[in-house]
């Protein structure tokens, strides 16, 4: 204590000025690299013609798409699935692509175990837009209709590409698509997000 005194009295003796040293943090320069999202967004996909809401889940490691009408079958060898998009009314999409069948290769199964039992879902892969991002993203299939989000996206799509704003929604632009709403017009669509807790 008595130098730090000492060290005053002779940086007021030469009436100089204290010079006043700051500490900085490092700034992690791989954020910059990785896109924010809301913990809600909206997704396209491009292939089935659509726009749909997404759940941003850090908990869940294997994204979902709600579907319904589930058939596996086989084309050349190799095990397909056929489906239509499970929504109900309140979910917003593209009206003409609601009850269209999509088919695509089963890429691999995935086991989810729950309180009932030991279930297995198909997995395919789909081309998904979100804001600046367009990846192929594995969806496991299941219907989802009776929760308020039709997509859920999880830890496999997000890792090296985004990080979560949980106290955010919708910081993209809903991509537009043939017969459906401008991107405009997406505030009334997400204002009905009211409480969005999810699983």
């Amino acid at each position: 204590m008595r130098s730090l005194r000492q060290n005053v009295q002779q940086l007021e003796a030469r009436g100089a000025e204290p010079v006043i040293i700051r500490e900085e943090c490092e700034v992690d320069e791989t954020l910059s690299t990785k896109t924010l999202l809301g913990r809600s967004e909206w997704v396209g996909l491009p292939s089935l013609g659509t726009y749909l809401k997404a759940r941003v889940d850090s908990g869940a490691n294997t994204s979902s798409l709600s579907a319904a009408e589930i058939t596996r079958f086989e084309r050349d060898g190799e095990d397909w699935v056929r489906f239509k998009l499970a929504l109900n009314d309140d979910d917003v999409a593209v009206e003409s692509q609601r009850d269209e069948w999509v088919e695509a290769p089963i890429v691999r199964r995935v086991r989810i175990l729950q309180a009932s039992g030991e279930e297995s879902r198909p997995v395919i892969s789909l081309l998904m837009t979100l804001g600046p991002i367009r990846e192929n993203v594995e969806f496991t299939l299941n219907d989802r209709s009776h929760l308020e989000y039709p997509v859920l996206l999880g830890r496999r799509f997000l890792m090296d590409i985004a990080v979560i704003d949980v106290a955010d929604t919708y910081l993209h632009d809903r991509p537009e698509f043939p017969g459906g709403e401008p991107a405009d017009q997406a505030a009334e669509d997400e204002a009905v997000d009211e409480d969005d807790t999810e699983e």
